[in-house]
């Protein structure tokens, strides 16, 4: 996949601005305590769906409509971030959406789905079950379906990365979560188009490791996905398109533990008073298990969502 230019990102940039404005950047003086070193955080949980997905949804859609004028609806399968920005931009395009979860999805997610319009359908187990299932049903209800990576998500999650490396002083390393891929992509896209040195670590759950297989055997590689506190990780097929980029910009890959996660969720809490899902901790977790590697470089972590179930929530907390 061709990653896009500074233009293309600044033009998509421009489709995303006119329903939010950017997402703000912030060094917090705790954390950089914790961690030994200045840190910045990008609030991807500062959007109006909570989570960097809206912004691939909002272009995704943009261009699904000038290239299909007659467009009806949408269908789109998600553990629920990537959903709820599908949604919010169908309400705004006047379009239909369809969204599949797996059995068990988190109930507060699925809520905010119903709340932006969308008609919920659970089928399967896991994600890729869902993903199979909602290729199947935007044939049969003749809609269109909207991938889970694309070049058109990667070009509207490659906005907030502009936004991080250009609003933060220069960053040496940055930590970003691994879902499908098009958060990583994204970064690594505004990263060359800036011509920056930054390096850019991958993190993925420890428990849904095949992004960090594929990534070490430098070849796509399934693995279960058993998370049980970062629903956006939860992959487990890689897409290779994703692979492609991150084996030629991502320096390595870090694994994170579930109970990790949960530390970091505390950690932004205590030191940032935001929360932050475990998807979204996982950047933290990753730079906390770095620290003595990371001494006194410049990192920058990616919160990309903070919408984490009130119960999940008390309990990760207490």
């Amino acid at each position: 996949m061709k990653l896009p230019s500074l233009d293309e990102i600044r033009n998509a940039q421009r489709v995303v601005y006119r329903h939010m404005p950017p997402t703000p950047q912030y060094s917090w003086p705790l954390l950089n305590r914790r961690l030994g070193t200045e840190a910045w955080v990008k609030h991807e949980n500062h959007t109006p769906v909570g989570a960097f997905k809206i912004r691939g949804a909002l272009v995704y859609l943009d261009r699904l409509m000038r290239e299909q004028p007659g467009l009806a609806g949408v269908v789109a399968a998600t553990r629920g971030n990537f959903g709820q920005g599908v949604a919010m931009a169908a309400r705004l395009f006047g379009l239909r959406a369809v969204i599949v979860v797996p059995h068990g999805n988190s109930v507060e997610k699925n809520r905010a789905m119903l709340a932006q319009g969308a008609e919920l359908v659970e089928h399967g187990e896991d994600f890729q079950e869902s993903l199979e299932f909602a290729r199947a049903l935007a044939a049969e209800l003749e809609l269109a379906f909207v991938e889970s990576f694309d070049e058109r998500l990667v070009l509207g999650t490659a906005g907030y990365a502009l936004e991080f490396l250009e609003g933060a002083p220069p960053l040496d390393t940055v930590y970003v979560p691994i879902g499908m891929g098009s958060s990583i992509c994204g970064m690594a896209a505004a990263r060359n188009a800036l011509a920056l040195t930054t390096e850019i670590v991958g993190v993925v759950a420890a428990e849904a490791p095949a992004y960090a297989r594929s990534f070490r055997e430098r070849r796509l590689a399934e693995a279960p996905a058993r998370t049980a506190i970062a629903d956006g990780l939860a992959c487990r097929t890689p897409h290779p398109e994703a692979l492609d980029v991150i084996w030629a910009n991502v320096s390595r890959m870090v694994e994170i533990s579930d109970e990790a996660i949960k530390a970091a969720m505390r950690a932004c809490y205590e030191d940032t008073h935001n929360l932050a899902e475990g998807a979204g901790a996982a950047g933290l977790a990753a730079a906390l298990e770095e620290k003595a590697q990371i001494g006194s470089r410049r990192v920058g972590i990616v919160l990309t969502g903070g919408n984490v179930d009130r119960e999940v929530c008390a309990a990760v907390l207490s």
